[in-house]
């Protein structure tokens, strides 16, 4: 009987340590940031969590803005780092040294390119399957929270969106490869 119990016990441990190492990598991959700005790629070194900037929604500059030169790649122009205002903002890794407090993503720093400053940040999954990312200043009920998406989900809603709902994207390979075909007019080009 003792040695079914201390079996048992051993089984539910192993079980626990897969399951909490399964977990923590459930961000790994893409997600397209809060209103389908950027598309983010959250990667690991060692124990820690990352992400950087893979794609956006408008990479070049438009006529309309009062910043860069019409046509030219984005750039990181409100770093206060003027050695790095002139880095292309596809590339920025703009989360850094998170790692997994076993229900959340904590320890981290988040860059916002929008205004060049680095917050504090913690970052949970949601039951939906969303990120809620949370960049504050000193404590976290000072701060903002954004949602962000699976790649495939905001790609699969963005289709249906076009009317192009018979889409079935697989991987996140296919459905980053379908988001860049996807033109400024509103139309797709699916194998």
């Amino acid at each position: 009987m003792k040695k079914r119990f201390s079996h048992l016990i051993t089984f539910y441990f192993i079980l626990q340590l897969i399951l909490f190492a399964n977990h923590e990598d459930e961000i790994l991959g893409n997600w397209v940031t809060a209103e389908g700005q950027s598309r983010v790629e959250i990667f690991k070194k060692d124990d820690l969590y990352f992400g950087k900037i893979v794609a956006l929604k408008e990479p070049y500059y438009l006529s309309t803005e009062n910043i860069g030169v019409v046509g030219t790649p984005r750039l990181d122009s409100y770093n206060p780092d003027q050695s790095l205002a002139s880095r292309p903002m596809i590339g920025i890794e703009l989360m850094t040294n998170f790692h997994f407090d076993g229900e959340k993503w904590v320890g981290g720093r988040i860059y916002d390119p929008q205004n060049g400053k680095n917050y504090k940040c913690r970052i949970s999954l949601a039951e939906d399957g969303t990120l809620h990312v949370r960049g504050y200043v000193g404590f976290s009920m000072l701060g903002r929270t954004t949602v962000w998406e699976p790649t495939e989900v905001y790609l699969k809603r963005e289709l249906a969106f076009l009317g192009i709902e018979n889409c079935s994207c697989q991987s996140s390979e296919k459905a980053s490869k379908a988001t860049e075909e996807i033109d400024h007019n509103g139309t797709a080009e699916m194998d």
